[in-house]
């Protein structure tokens, strides 16, 4: 099955289309890119000295019950496109992030 995300021996790698300056933060639900499927998420920040990126973090945080710590951007720091990384136990981890799936 072709997904978002891929689960790992200490948490979850995701690919994640961001919107910053958006009216309002929120997952947004999964879509169709030119490289694969993408969760989408939208965050009222700027893309401004990594402002968006800290609030993608953050909302993912929130999302999967960690903590702000456990996600970190891995690739696309600069670009709407990225790679993050959820740390913590992929068996409670990966549920979270199917249930997108069904959106």
């Amino acid at each position: 099955m072709i997904s978002f995300f891929r689960t790992e021996s200490d948490g979850l790698v995701l690919t994640v289309r961001a919107s910053p300056k958006a009216s309002r933060t929120a997952v947004q639900g999964v879509m169709k890119t030119p490289d694969g499927l993408a969760l989408k998420i939208a965050v009222t920040a700027p893309p401004d000295k990594g402002k968006a990126n800290a609030a993608v973090a953050a909302l993912l945080a929130k999302a999967f019950g960690v903590s702000k710590t456990s996600v970190s951007v891995v690739a696309g720091q600069a670009d709407r496109r990225k790679i993050l990384r959820v740390k913590g136990d992929p068996a409670v981890l990966s549920p979270i992030a199917q249930e997108w799936m069904k959106s």
